[in-house]
C-alpha cells in the first residue's frame, strides 16, 4: 500500500503513522561550485558527472537571472551566468576526489570559477542562498507575485528542455528564473507576474500550459515535484492516456463516497 499512497496527495486514504530511519552524518561534506557560460554547458556536465558515476549528495542548477537575484539577496560577488552547486558526502580523502573529478569534467565544458570548500560556514552561505532563491527572485521584480511551476524530463533532454524554458519565456515577456535539482532532470520556472493584470495572468498560463506539453513530448512528466493536485490534472491525461481509467477505478474502490480530498489529480474524482 505504501507505493500505490505515496504521491495521491490523500486521496486514497490517509496517513496515520510514519517511522523515521535515522542515518549518521557523513564523516565529511563538501560543496562545490562552478559557472558556465551557457545553460547547455552546465547541463552537459551535469549529464557527464552522472554518466561517469561520481556519488554527487546534491546538485542544483541556477539560472543567470537566479544568481543575479542571489547575489543580490544574499550578498554574493557570482559570476552572473549559469551556475552549478553540489554536495559530496563519504571521508576526507573521498570527497576531495570526488569534488576533484567533477572539477576536471566541469572544465571540459567550459567550467570556470570553480572552488570547493569544506568549511561548514562557506558551504551553509552558499546553501542558504539556494534555499533563498524564491524570496531572492522576487526581487527581479518588486511588487509581483511568483507563480512557481516544475517539470521533469530525462538528464539526455535536460539542457534541451531548460534552454528551450528560458528562449520561450524571454519571447513572451516574462521575468521567469530557473533553478533545478538537476540531478534528477527536475527544474522549476518562478514567473513574477503582476496578478492585478488579466494579460500577464493569460501569458503565465499559457506558458505553464506550453511546459508541460513540451516536457511531456521529451519523456519526460508535466510535475516532478509539484504534483498534481488541481492545476495539472488535464495534463495527467495527456501523459499517462488510458492509465488515467484504470487510476480512477482504484480511487472509486477505495473511496466510493469520494470523501478523500476529492478533487484532486484525477478530472473525474
Amino acid at each position: 500500500m505504501t507505493r500505490l499512497l505515496v504521491g495521491s496527495e490523500g486521496t486514497l486514504g490517509l496517513i496515520t503513522e510514519i517511522t523515521l530511519k535515522l542515518q549518521g552524518i557523513p564523516e565529511a561534506i563538501r560543496s562545490a561550485r562552478c559557472s558556465f557560460r551557457s545553460v547547455d554547458e552546465a547541463c552537459q556536465a551535469v549529464m557527464m558527472t552522472i554518466q561517469y558515476g561520481i556519488p554527487v549528495a546534491r546538485i542544483e542548477l541556477l539560472d543567470e537571472m537566479s544568481v543575479r537575484a542571489a547575489n543580490q539577496h544574499s550578498g554574493l560577488d557570482l559570476p552572473e551566468v549559469p551556475l552549478l552547486l553540489l554536495e559530496f558526502h563519504g571521508s576526507d580523502a573521498g570527497v576531495v576526489e570526488q569534488s576533484d573529478t567533477f572539477a576536471q569534467i566541469a572544465e571540459e565544458f567550459g567550467g570556470f570559477d570553480i572552488a570547493a570548500t569544506s568549511t561548514p560556514e562557506e558551504r551553509n552561505k552558499l546553501w542558504q542562498a539556494r534555499h533563498d532563491m524564491y524570496w531572492a527572485s522576487l526581487g527581479l521584480r518588486p511588487g509581483a507575485k511568483g507563480i512557481s511551476t516544475d517539470v521533469c524530463v530525462p538528464i539526455s533532454k535536460l539542457a534541451d528542455c531548460v534552454s528551450a524554458a528560458r528562449s520561450k519565456a524571454e519571447e513572451m515577456g516574462l521575468i521567469a528564473p530557473i533553478v533545478g535539482h538537476v540531478g534528477d532532470g527536475n527544474f522549476h520556472a518562478l514567473l513574477l507576474i503582476d496578478m492585478e493584470s488579466a494579460e500577464e495572468r493569460e501569458k503565465a498560463d499559457t506558458y505553464v500550459s506550453w511546459l508541460n506539453d513540451l516536457a511531456i513530448s521529451m519523456e519526460g512528466t508535466c510535475t516532478g515535484e509539484h504534483g498534481i493536485g488541481q492545476g495539472k490534472r488535464p495534463y495527467l491525461v495527456r501523459e499517462l492516456g488510458e492509465t488515467t481509467r484504470f487510476m480512477a477505478a482504484v480511487k472509486a474502490a477505495l473511496d466510493p463516497d469520494n470523501i478523500l480530498n476529492p478533487g484532486k489529480i484525477l478530472i473525474d474524482g
